[in-house]
């Protein structure tokens, strides 16, 4: 990896004022105790005083004395004059001698421990650290660097020279780079690694390598996809490398290799084939879930009208039964005259025929699918291991034996374990005066129950990321000990838990007490006993009403706002902050063409509002001719520079007052991103409200 992985601006700015500190900073950094004072005092003059004073808050905010001390913002100079009780700020221009500057640096480190960077046991210390959470991480260089930043200081240790602390952090992750590769040389044997390599090898007549063709995910959410999805998993597992123990290497590390690699290791690609197997099997039981409803739904509204006709002729029955009018001996001769023996029966069987139990859905329409699931369903059981928890048992129990079931000509449903089978599912499954199990609506039951278990995580398998079981993410045993220096050192934690959980105690402690201090004397809350249990109430806040100052500012605010069309505001942004200039050519960096950032923006604007580019084509302008935007849409938009575009315009946008007076500008509120997909993929679907003819994604 390359050493110097800064630019000449980010290391301008490192270990310098790039803003004036904030409110906070002020208050945590350069604010002056007893002890400070006495020692700032030692100095008789003003200049000296005041410099003694701004080296100290320096230093204790970006961790390293400046070699001209004096360019410090001018809130920070006000802030530290008025602790002084000094009326001029401008006296600090007469501290002006580098000999005092150092004095004054080498008193400060004395009295408050501050200790040099080279010094072999910080040195020892910070690589230790470095590299334990290199090792587990897998960070960015620049996170790293970062975090190295914030543990010197954090220590008391002088920041050194930026280009020092970088070649550290590049040694440090090549370090751990060349452990990883050499530890996972040596985990294949000779038939595993043949295998990994035959990969490679294109086949005569192939337009594909067999890894591109493993690589290739499932597309289509069909039963020959899920099927075609399984004979890929089981190929993966023919290379004879999926039962490499891996527990001894970070599993972060492992991520970014795979990747770093397109998805190049072999484990992760079984992990990968299996996550996309149950991915498609997830999504295709809710498109037959999903279909049997819809069909549901239209049958109940045409045979709506006979429901209709039936109920009135039994309520016309009703009626007479209610009559109080008429005696006990002459109902049943008053109904039959007003409603005939065959119309009464003829209503009674179309209401249970047409009618539902409350719980249905529409279940009965699902068995009829029963013939597009056995595509799939012999595979899916020969394929997969399922395994669970406590609350997932009885679920496996019916997976068991429906896989049993693929082997015998003619299986024994009487045997099927019904445990935990939904009421609903039970009347269909086994109805009341039957014998036999039904084995389609068994099959049915247990493959929705499956979808349901996994995605509460009661079911699942165990060579999986996104279907595995997360308890097993958590790590334990022999594993845990054997790291636990490492991940403490990287977390600055104690080995021990009881420091650490002492800690907790305390802080916990604490904010019980200032919570419960206030609490006698707050009549805004209160505990109220309901149905014998305790709750806590609060009392709402009481609606307060706009002043009329106020709705006149908003007035006037809202008459100053000029009126302006989207893509205007698109091309004054560009010419406050150039984020124009970020999308470069596919092949050509250099490739620029006249009113490049007006096309840049139409197709922004096409793009972003979903619709399309016939909407800001303009034959009569050459930065919107047709040819023109599809050739930017083509050859200027990709991720690559939509990241770049995106990080100029945060950067700009954190540097606003007003921002920053909200908070700094890294946080933004958004409800969703809907975009079109150029690719098939299974997580795309159609919506012709956003996405017209295309299909997309929600996110």
């Amino acid at each position: 990896m390359p050493v110097e992985f800064f630019t000449e601006e980010q290391q301008r700015r490192y270990g310098c004022y790039t803003e004036e500190p904030s409110p906070l900073q002020l208050a945590r950094y350069f604010h002056f105790d007893d002890r400070d004072h006495q020692l700032i005092a030692r100095h008789q003059r003003a200049h000296p005083r005041l410099g003694f004073a701004l080296q100290l808050g320096t230093v204790r905010f970006l961790g390293t004395f400046l070699p001209n001390p004096t360019p410090v913002p001018a809130i920070v100079v006000t802030y530290v004059a008025q602790q002084l009780g000094l009326d001029d700020p401008t006296c600090l221009a007469h501290y002006h001698s580098r000999e005092t500057h150092w004095d004054h640096a080498r008193e400060i480190q004395k009295s408050y421990g501050y200790r040099d960077f080279h010094d072999p046991r910080e040195s020892f210390r910070l690589v230790r650290w470095l590299y334990s959470r290199a090792w587990l991480s897998a960070e960015r260089p620049s996170v790293l660097f970062d975090f190295a930043t914030a543990r010197l200081v954090e220590h008391k240790v002088l920041l050194p020279g930026v280009t020092t602390l970088e070649r550290l952090v590049a040694r440090v992750r090549d370090r751990c780079a060349a452990r990883l590769w050499h530890q996972l040389a040596q985990l294949p044997t000779v038939e595993p690694k043949a295998n990994l390599e035959a990969l490679l090898h294109l086949p005569e007549g192939a337009w594909a390598t067999p890894l591109d063709r493993l690589r290739r995910a499932p597309t289509r959410v069909s039963g020959p996809a899920l099927v075609a999805a399984l004979h890929r998993l089981e190929e993966i597992r023919q290379l004879g490398v999926g039962d490499l123990s891996l527990e001894h290497l970070p599993l972060n590390r492992l991520r970014a290799v795979a990747r770093y690699g397109a998805a190049a290791r072999a484990q992760a690609c079984e992990r990968t084939a299996m996550d996309d197997a149950l991915d498609l099997f997830d999504l295709l039981v809710t498109d037959i879930v999903r279909g049997a409803h819809k069909e549901g739904e239209q049958t109940r509204l045409r045979t709506l009208h006979d429901l209709d006709a039936a109920a009135l002729h039994l309520w016309e029955a009703i009626q007479v039964l209610l009559d109080q009018d008429v005696e006990a001996g002459a109902i049943r001769p008053r109904t039959l005259a007003r409603v005939s023996p065959e119309r009464l029966l003829e209503a009674g069987a179309k209401v249970e025929q047409l009618t539902r139990p409350p719980d249905d859905n529409y279940y009965a329409e699902l068995v009829e699918r029963y013939d597009s699931v056995r595509r799939f369903v012999p595979t899916l059981w020969r394929t997969v291991t399922f395994e669970g928890t406590q609350a997932g048992q009885p679920l496996l129990k019916a997976v068991h034996f429906l896989r049993q079931l693929e082997h015998q000509r003619r299986p024994a449903m009487q045997h099927a374990p019904l445990d935990g089978l939904p009421s609903a599912w039970r009347r269909l499954v086994k109805a009341p005066r039957a014998t036999e199990v039904d084995r389609r609506a068994y099959t049915l039951c247990t493959l929705e129950r499956l979808q349901d278990h996994l995605r509460r995580r009661d079911v699942f398998v165990t060579r999986s990321e996104r279907w595995g079981n997360p308890r097993l993410k958590l790590l334990h045993g022999a594993h845990w000990e054997t790291i636990r220096p490492h991940v403490c050192r990287a977390l600055n934690r104690h080995e021990s838990p009881e420091p650490e959980l002492h800690t907790l105690a305390q802080a916990l402690e604490t904010a019980y007490q200032r919570t419960a201090a206030p609490f006698s004397t707050n009549a805004a809350v209160r505990i109220e006993s309901v149905k014998g249990r305790d709750t806590l109430t609060l009392t709402g806040l009481e609606k307060l009403e706009e002043p009329p100052s106020f709705l006149k500012l908003r007035e006037a605010v809202v008459a100053r706002l000029p009126r302006v069309d989207l893509p205007e505001v698109l091309l004054e942004i560009h010419a406050r902050t150039g984020f124009a200039q970020e999308f470069t050519h596919l092949s050509e960096g250099a490739a620029r063409v006249g009113d490049l950032p007006i096309s840049v923006c139409a197709v922004l604007l096409a793009e972003a509002c979903n619709i399309g580019l016939e909407p800001v084509v303009r034959s009569d302008v050459a930065a919107l001719t047709r040819g023109r935007l599809n050739w930017v849409q083509q050859n200027y938009f990709r991720a690559e520079t939509l990241i770049r575009a995106n990080a100029t315009l945060v950067e700009m946008q954190s540097t606003l007052p007003l921002a920053q007076a909200w908070g700094g500008g890294e946080v933004a509120s958004a409800d969703g991103l809907r975009f079109v997909v150029p690719i098939r993929t299974l997580n795309a679907g159609p919506n012709r409200k956003y996405y017209g003819a295309h299909r997309g994604i929600t996110y």
